[in-house]
């Protein structure tokens, strides 16, 4: 069961990853469009549409890497001081009160969104002839399905804390911040500071 949860971490990761590179395209476009507008005195019309669509395609297939390495902003000032079995009720309930059934919809009405797009050829209406948005619109249930198949990982990891008490692995990836050693110092900071003799517990 944990290969199994570890591969569907890696195919977020990986899709996670492979997306970032539009960060790239996109800071590239727009150095581009501001040398043409200003240098070349020839802006593009369809410049804004492509930077929505390349910053849209990014966030949406950020999703599920973020969910597979436990990214999403959560209360994390009271989170953190509950135990892994209450922590994995809390997100457990979440999960299935509001994760599942906003994915579900998100994927099921983003197909049937995106098909009406690629059925009428559908183009910007930003600008006169505006680039094609279809491609972008089919993002939306591809997403959708990276996020929900992550999110019944993330389901069963929190059925395996309430069973064993403690979180299964994760596969992990690059952090700005060494997260456990930034934590070591604050709780070694936090014992120091007590009287001596107290419990450090």
């Amino acid at each position: 069961m944990q290969k199994l949860f570890l591969s569907i971490d890696k195919l977020s990761t990986w899709a996670g990853q492979a997306f970032s590179w539009l960060i790239v395209a996109l800071t590239l476009q727009i150095c581009w469009e501001v040398f043409s507008r200003y240098v070349l005195g020839a802006p593009n019309a369809w410049s804004l549409d492509v930077m929505i669509m390349l910053y849209g395609t990014l966030f949406m297939m950020a999703g599920a890497y973020t969910l597979s390495k436990n990214g999403h902003v959560r209360g994390d000032v009271l989170y953190g001081f509950f135990q892994p079995r209450t922590q994995a009720t809390l997100d457990l309930l979440l999960y299935l009160a509001f994760f599942i059934p906003g994915v579900i919809a998100l994927t099921y009405a983003g197909y049937y969104y995106a098909a009406d797009s690629w059925r009428i050829d559908e183009h910007s209406n930003m600008t006169a002839g505006g680039p094609p948005v279809y491609p972008f619109k089919a993002v939306i249930p591809i997403a959708g399905a990276f996020l929900l198949l992550q999110g019944l990982v993330e389901i069963a990891r929190c059925v395996i804390c309430l069973r064993d008490g403690d979180w299964p692995s994760r596969v992990r990836d690059v952090e700005e911040v060494d997260v456990d050693k930034l934590k070591q110092m604050v709780q070694g900071e936090h014992r120091t500071d007590l009287p001596a003799g107290e419990d450090h517990r």
